[in-house]
This record gives C-alpha cells, sequence and structure tokens, in this order.
C-alpha cells in the first residue's frame, strides 16, 4: 500500500510553514540585500566593513526558502527518493538538513544571546518573557544598519531589556528583580517611537546563562553535520588512497601501511584525540582534522581487501591482458565495485564522529566552548539536571535520534546493495 505521506510532501508542508512564520524575515533580509548591494556600489569601503558570515547566512537562506520549493515543483521527476514513503530515517535527514540550511530562519534568535540573566536564566519550556527594544541610540544611522539591526542577530544587544513584569499607567513601568525602571508611554506607542514592547518566547525553556535551548539545538545541529561531513570527506580521501594504493601495489608498502593502520586499531583513539587536541586547541577545524585521520584506518582496511580480491577476478585479469591500463583499472573495474562498502563504511563513520565530537564538547576539548555543541549542552545540564530536565534531555534526544538515524540509513543502503541480507 503507498504511503499517503511521501518525502516531497513532508519537504514541501515543512519549507512553506517556515516561510508562513518568518515570512517577515525573509522579505527584510531581501530588503537587506537590496541595500547591502546599493551600499557596495556607493560607498564600498563600508559595505566591505559590512561583510560577514552571520549576515550572508541570511540572505543565502532567504534565496533557498523561495529556490528549493520551487525546484522541487518543477523538477519533481528529478528527484525520485522524495516519492517514496516518509519513514523514521528520511523524516530525520529533512529534519536535520533543513535545520543545517535554514537555522537563521527557523530561530530568530542568536545561540549565544544572553541579556538580563536573573529573569531569563533556567526557563522551563513554553515560557516567555517581556522584552522591551530600544530603537534610539543607533551607532551608526540608515536605513541598511537599522534594518541590519533588526535582521542579523548578534550575541548581544543592548537594545533589548527583559523584564519580570511591565505596567502601563502614565509611564511603562518595567521590574527586574523588584527593581523598578520607568519610561515614556508617550515615546513607546508613537508610530515612530523610541520602543517596542512585545513577548519573547522560549520554545524549549533558557540554559543557566538565559541562552535559547531551541537555538543552541538547531545551530549545535549545523556544528555536528559540518564536523561530521568534512571528518568523513578526509576519512575517505585517505583510507581509500592508501588502500588503493596499498592493495593495488602490494609488496612492502602493502605490509608497512597495513602494519601502522592495525597499530592504530589496536590503541584507544580516543586518548589520542585528547592529547592532539589538548596541544593544539579546539578550533573547528583542529576537531575536524583529528576526527578525520582517526578514522581512516577501517576504510583502508575495507579498501586494501576488496582491491586484494578483485585483482584476482577473471575479468579484471581479461581487462589487464586486453592493454587497459592502471587508470581505466582502477576507475572502470574497480571503483564501482567497492562503492558500496565505501559510501556503507563512510555513513557509520559519520555517526561515530557525530558522537565523538559531542564527547570532546563533554569533555570541554570539543568546539562547544566557541561554537553550540549538543555535547557542551548536555555536560552544562548534568549539573542542573535536577530543576532544569530541559537542559540534558533535548541535546540528548536530539544525539540519540541522529545516531540512530545514521545507523539505520547504513542498514538501509546495505540492504539496497546486497538485497539478500534483507529478511
Amino acid at each position: 500500500m503507498k504511503k499517503l505521506i511521501t518525502n516531497r510532501l513532508f519537504l514541501l508542508s515543512f519549507l512553506i510553514l517556515i516561510l508562513a512564520f518568518r515570512w517577515e524575515i525573509v522579505c527584510n533580509s531581501f530588503v537587506l540585500l537590496f541595500y547591502f548591494i546599493k551600499l557596495f556600489f556607493t560607498d564600498y569601503s563600508v559595505a566591505a566593513g559590512q561583510i560577514s558570515f552571520s549576515l550572508f547566512d541570511y540572505f543565502l537562506s532567504a534565496l533557498l526558502i523561495i529556490i528549493i520549493p520551487a525546484v522541487i515543483l518543477f523538477k519533481r521527476n528529478s528527484f525520485s527518493f522524495l516519492s517514496t514513503g516518509i519513514s523514521f530515517t528520511s523524516f530525520t535527514v529533512i529534519l536535520l538538513l533543513v535545520f543545517y540550511v535554514f537555522a537563521p530562519l527557523i530561530t530568530t534568535t542568536n545561540p549565544e544571546f544572553q541579556k538580563s540573566i536573573s529573569i531569563t536564566k533556567l526557563l522551563p519550556p513554553f515560557s516567555s518573557v517581556p522584552e522591551i527594544y530600544s530603537l534610539k541610540n543607533h551607532e551608526e544611522s540608515g536605513s541598511y544598519f537599522i534594518l541590519k539591526q533588526k535582521v542579523v542577530k548578534n550575541s548581544y544587544d543592548d537594545h533589548v531589556v527583559f523584564a519580570d513584569s511591565i505596567k502601563i499607567d502614565s509611564l511603562i513601568t518595567y521590574y527586574q528583580k523588584g527593581q523598578s525602571h520607568s519610561l515614556s508611554l508617550s515615546r513607546a506607542f508613537h508610530p515612530e517611537g523610541e520602543f517596542e514592547i512585545s513577548r519573547k518566547h522560549f520554545l524549549l525553556g533558557t540554559d543557566e546563562f538565559g541562552r535559547d535551548i531551541f537555538s543552541r539545538l538547531v545551530y549545535g545541529a549545523r556544528i555536528s553535520i559540518t564536523i561530521g561531513v568534512f571528518s568523513v570527506l578526509i576519512t575517505f580521501l585517505l583510507g581509500s588512497l592508501l588502500g588503493f594504493f596499498a592493495g593495488f601495489t602490494e609488496g612492502f608498502i602493502d605490509s608497512l601501511l597495513n602494519r601502522i593502520s592495525e597499530m592504530l586499531l589496536s590503541f584507544p583513539m580516543i586518548f589520542l584525540i585528547i592529547l592532539i587536541i589538548s596541544l593544539f586547541g579546539n578550533s573547528i577545524i583542529s576537531v575536524i582534522i583529528v576526527l578525520g585521520f582517526s578514522g581512516w584506518m577501517s576504510l583502508f582496511k575495507i579498501v586494501r581487501g576488496e582491491i586484494i580480491t578483485l585483482k584476482e577476478k577473471d575479468y579484471f585479469l581479461t581487462a589487464k591482458l586486453l592493454g587497459a591500463g592502471n587508470f581505466t583499472l582502477i576507475f572502470s573495474e574497480m571503483l564501482p565495485v567497492i562503492s558500496a562498502s565505501v559510501i556503507v563504511n563512510l555513513i557509520f563513520q559519520f555517526g561515530n564522529v557525530i558522537l565523538a565530537e559531542s564527547a570532546l564538547s563533554y569533555l570541554g576539548l570539543g568546539t562547544g566552548g566557541i561554537y553550540p555543541s549538543w555535547g557542551s549542552m548536555i555536560e552544562s545540564g548534568q549539573s542542573y539536571i535536577t530543576h532544569a530536565w530541559w537542559m540534558i534531555l533535548f541535546p540528548g534526544v536530539a544525539l540519540f535520534f541522529t545516531l540512530f538515524m545514521t545507523n539505520s540509513l547504513g542498514n538501509r543502503i546495505k540492504i539496497v546493495f546486497n538485497p539478500r541480507l534483507k529478511k
């Protein structure tokens, strides 16, 4: 029986939902892009000083939220895998990819933003507090800078004030831990007034510094996927190249590389990873390199074993006797045969890298001190588990389902390449 909900329907519904709830941010991002292009041609030096990853992150997200649904609708026959029924694996994959690409639109809060900590810290899920946003005292004037402050969220904003409660009579009086502060009522409600009053909602609560858990969870997915993809890429290049070289040439080099891989496999890599990161720092690049270099041995073993076996096959010997060169033998005869084993190994390695990065962040050696990380969120939450359970629950659940998804995806791909494994 054909499933009613397909991957295409789920993805389109998710993107349309984001577009509907964040329409104002999307529109403001396009207007900000127009202002930036105009500034670029009128005052290049100022525009160059405004270039940042966060700014282009909003531009790219706004463009893709329009382009991707259009491509899926008009090129539906080009993405056959989206026509299959939704499953847990595809659901989780789509969710993580959407979080990765559209993080600035999904959450409107910087993951490191903290303000009025006495008011916002350790708030439970679905909490909200009064928010007063000041429109005065801008460091820069002009439409571009005012709109940029409104669209691009920074880790600190001195124009924002959170309060326990607000009382409105002849003045606007807001209270922070028993202390009262007053604002002019006329300036707040005038169309061009200096203050905006609203409520700030925290969907999954806040941590001990008043940071939004949901924002950190979404941006933490970015960190995990980025480290996982680039580490696996290093593992793939190193393991496959050395495996091809060792299996194809054999002899002394094959024995040397094989013994090195066996030596590294017998040694607990987590200790070596901790040692290297402790010596060279825990930047995202160093974590990617260390985790990438620590996982090449298993792929090397797989590729080497497959190459040695294939060299004895009749079709390979025939191609060699017919005069096929080494390049043709590798890319035409070997690579298509071993691709299934390599892909499955890399998917499982992706899950191992995400788990390793979370473990390092939990120990304070990963990227958690610089970027939001699920491991560092779990580590912070264990100190408040009795009265702030949400701090450890949500990143723990996200990590569990991501690892479960990678293993499930690896098993499904293994069955696709080898249907005899299906029970």
